[in-house]
């Protein structure tokens, strides 16, 4: 008898999140997740990337993730349940059990006012994660030591006199004490120097492999998503424009926009290190709002076609690309290139 395919993790199917700006009397539809799809399976823990500029919609896909925000538009599901649908008690006493988030800003998640042990045993507490309080300091412990942390190093002390690495090695314990299964962490390593950044990269690989625990890794440093992403999806104004393994997207880009961002920082190769910030083009205003690609403004490869007609999700050389470049059912007569086409 053959075993049934178990449930996704995380199913987002053409998930949107549309705002309104006003303008006067009138107001515009500004969409900051467009259409995106992703699945995340639940016998397979993995590090899934999601990378793009500021403004590509990647943390209010987070936030969808995480209940924070509502969707527009399409499917959100969590183990096969709507993530919407929960109730506020199940939201706290089944979801975020199960679901972490990590922040950009440790500093930011903790009041300065309060020793930060206190947010661990709170924590322990409310989740009833030891059947006596005697046993809290035990398994606090024992969890910190996953980050390379003590208990001894950290009691009674108030953020301030944590540095920016401790105190993100005690955000990421406070998401790991309820052994949850999927951590969204949101610009994790940004505010930290580079040193430190490969250090916390090294422990969600390290937290994957040992604790199977998934982790959606958001972030706009292309070097940290190509040594820590199983998987890796590439966002413009709120599209996924190309989704597949990491070292197929960002070793041998198809899409003009990832190729832009491979070309703008010096290299790929994990242990060099970055001279430079990424330096992108220009962004043009009307990108969100445009009835055609996206990226047509000030893309390299730009046909008659991206004008006026939105790009379809192809399957091509491994992963799955949003441009009409790779789609074999358009006439190439309509494959009119408007400039010289990327080499």
């Amino acid at each position: 008898m053959s075993q049934s395919p178990s449930r996704p993790l995380l199913q987002i199917e053409e998930l949107s999140k549309i705002f309104h700006i006003r303008q006067g009397f009138s107001s515009q539809e500004f969409h900051a997740v467009d259409h995106a799809s992703i699945v995340i399976e639940s016998d397979k823990p993995e590090i899934f990337a999601i990378v793009g500029e500021s403004g590509s919609g990647k943390t209010t896909l987070a936030k969808m993730v995480l209940g924070m925000e509502v969707a527009s538009q399409g499917i959100l599901r969590y183990r096969d349940r709507v993530i919407n649908d929960l109730s506020n008690k199940e939201m706290k006493t089944w979801f975020y059990n199960e679901v972490q988030p990590v922040f950009q800003d440790p500093f930011a998640a903790f009041s300065p006012l309060k020793r930060i042990d206190r947010y661990l045993y709170e924590t322990v507490y409310n989740y009833k994660m030891v059947e006596d309080k005697k046993e809290a300091p035990r398994y606090i412990n024992e969890v910190l030591s996953e980050v390379g942390l003590t208990l001894a190093e950290i009691a009674g002390r108030y953020p301030n006199e944590l540095s920016g690495g401790q105190a993100q090695r005690v955000a990421i314990a406070r998401a790991l004490i309820t052994k949850p299964s999927l951590i969204v962490a949101d610009e994790p390593v940004s505010m930290l120097d580079a040193s430190l950044r490969m250090s916390i990269v090294n422990m969600f690989r390290k937290l994957k492999e040992d604790n199977e625990v998934s982790v959606i890794y958001i972030t706009h440093d292309l070097a940290t998503a190509y040594y820590a992403g199983d998987r890796i999806a590439v966002m413009l104004r709120g599209w996924i424009v190309e989704l597949g393994p990491t070292e197929q997207v960002l070793g041998n880009p198809l899409h003009p926009y990832t190729q832009n961002l491979k070309t703008s920082i010096p290299s790929i190769n994990v242990g060099e290190t970055w001279k430079d910030k990424i330096d992108l083009a220009v962004i043009e205003a009307d990108e969100y709002t445009r009835t055609g690609c996206k990226f047509a403004g000030r893309c390299p490869a730009v046909m008659d076609i991206c004008q006026d007609n939105i790009p379809p999700n192809v399957v091509h050389g491994g992963r799955t690309v949003k441009c009409f470049l790779y789609d074999e059912n358009v006439d190439p007569a309509k494959k009119t290139y408007l400039t010289p086409a990327a080499t």
